[in-house]
Parts: structure tokens; sequence; C-alpha cells
């Protein structure tokens, strides 16, 4: 849980502007305390990320606001329903799209994509569908219910269709330079190709440099794109000491440029690099945040 003094901090919204879009158009709720504090939840942070980015794209405060109302009313259970966290495994598209990978059922894993992504945003897709599908898929596959097969042939559904995403957005950006990608031995691509086209969507200029990629490669590219930032995602165990290597190879290469991990075990991996957190959405706006705001304060 967050203070309004820290949501304001994470996402740019003054406080001011915080308790308005509460008070007048209902964007989110935050919980009181005894004291009558705010605290703030991850979907609260999420929808007020959203409520920004559709301000930034010429929306008035008061249709954004009830975009993002029917957005997150989108994920609500309707009453007296039964139906589990919308984000969990018993989503009806999550289902769907585990027992077509267990089936091999190829035509229907594109299906269960195409439901997940209808009545809400990309983002918010991202997390509360497709990312828990994912880690459904390798739950199911390490409790031996899934085969290799019907791993590979889910996981690569989805990355075609992060990858036609990613290339359909914002091609032409002029945003803040970023990279991302998997350090040295590490192939489980889908969560930073999922943060990466969120990141163009916010108006980054992504350079995605896939997976398995040396530390060396990792700092010629920050030179040769002249990137601000890097982003390395830290999917398991196995990924902690090359993600280490790599933000370490490059803060001595580029003390200026900014390092961040994300992933499952992100926290594992110490500063200099910053982790972004576990919302996809929440931390691609986040990044483009901070990097607008520090490209606004070098100006001449």
């Amino acid at each position: 849980m967050y203070t309004i003094g820290r949501v304001a901090a994470l996402t740019g919204v003054p406080v001011a502007t915080l308790r308005a879009w509460e008070r007048r158009y209902g964007v989110v709720a935050p919980v009181r305390t005894d004291t009558g504090y705010r605290l703030y939840d991850a979907s609260a942070l999420s929808a007020i990320t959203r409520m920004r980015s559709l301000l930034d794209e010429g929306f008035g405060p008061k249709a954004a606001a009830a975009k993002v109302v029917a957005e997150r009313m989108a994920l609500q259970p309707e009453s007296g329903a039964t139906t589990a966290d919308p984000g969990g495994d018993d989503e009806p598209s999550v289902a769907r799209f585990l027992a077509a990978a267990i089936t091999l059922d190829s035509a229907e894993l594109g299906r269960s994509l195409d439901e997940m992504f209808l009545a809400m945003s990309f983002e918010a897709a991202l997390d509360r569908r497709l990312m828990p599908a994912v880690r459904a898929l390798g739950d199911a596959w390490q409790k031996g219910e899934l085969g290799v097969g019907g791993e590979h042939v889910a996981s690569a559904a989805v990355i075609r269709r992060l990858g036609t995403a990613f290339e359909a957005a914002a091609l032409d950006v002029d945003g803040p330079r970023i990279l991302t990608g998997l350090p040295a031995g590490s192939r489980h691509e889908i969560g930073i190709l999922a943060f990466a086209t969120a990141a163009r969507r916010c108006g980054l200029a992504v350079l995605h440099l896939g997976a398995d990629l040396p530390n060396d490669m990792w700092v010629h590219a920050a030179a040769a794109y002249g990137a601000e930032a890097a982003v390395l995602a830290v999917p398991t165990a196995a990924d902690i000491d090359s993600a280490r290597s790599a933000v370490d190879a490059m803060s001595q290469a580029h003390p200026q440029l900014l390092v961040y991990v994300g992933g499952d075990r992100q926290d594992a991996v110490t500063p200099p690099a910053h982790a972004l957190g576990q919302d996809i959405a929440f931390a691609a706006r986040h990044l483009a945040d901070t990097l607008a705001r520090q490209n606004k304060g070098t100006r001449p």
C-alpha cells in the first residue's frame, strides 16, 4: 500500500490532483486509516497511471475518468457471481488459454488471446490477463500437467502476438531512447517483450535486444543507440547472477545510464539497478515520466 505522497512521487500527479480525481470523478477509492490517511494499492496506481496516459493523449478529464472507470468495471465480477479475482487463473480467457495449451489447439490459443484483449486497454490486459496466463502456463508445466510441446506452442503464440503489437506501436517515435532485453543465458522473453511494447506505447523509443545478450553487447548497444536507460528482466533465480553482471558492466562503462530491472527476481539485483515492480503498465509509465522529467530538467 502507498501513501498519497508516495503515489504523487511515483506517478508525477500532484497530491491536490489525486484528491480532485477521487472527489470529482471516482477514478480511485483509496482506503482510509483510522487517522484518515489515504492508502493506495497497485490497482489504484494502475488506474492513476492510465488516467494520466489518457490525458496525455488528449482526452478531457471527464472523458478520461469515464474510460478508466469503465475499464475497471469490466474487470469486476457481476453482482452475485463467484468468479475469482479477474487477474487469476480462474479468469475465463486464462482458463481457455491453458486448456488450449494442454490440448495443443493453436486455433483456440489464438481465440483465447483475442479474448484477453477485449473490453479493456492493451496495458490492462497485459497485467490482468496475459501475464497471469503466462504464470499459469509455467505452473502447469512444473506440476506435470502440461508437456514441453504445449508450453512451447503457447509461448510462441504469445511472443507472436506481442511482437505484432510491438511493431505496430509508434515505430517513428522520437522519445527518450531505452534498451530492453535479457542478460546472458536468460531466455524467458515474454515479460520483457510485454514491457517493451507498453514502453513504446508510452512514447519511449525502445530498441528491444531480445534474449541471452552478453555483457559486451549491452555495453555496445547503450553507446551505439545513445540510450538513456536500459531495462533487463530477471525472470528466474538462474538469471540473477548474469543480470547483476550485466548491470555492473553497463554502470561501469556508462555511469550516466539509468539501469532498471523487472521480472519475478528483480529484488535480488541490488543497486545501482532500480526495481520497476510487477505491474507492467505502471512500470512503463513510471519510466517514461522519469525520463521526461529528467530531460526537462536538463534543458538549457
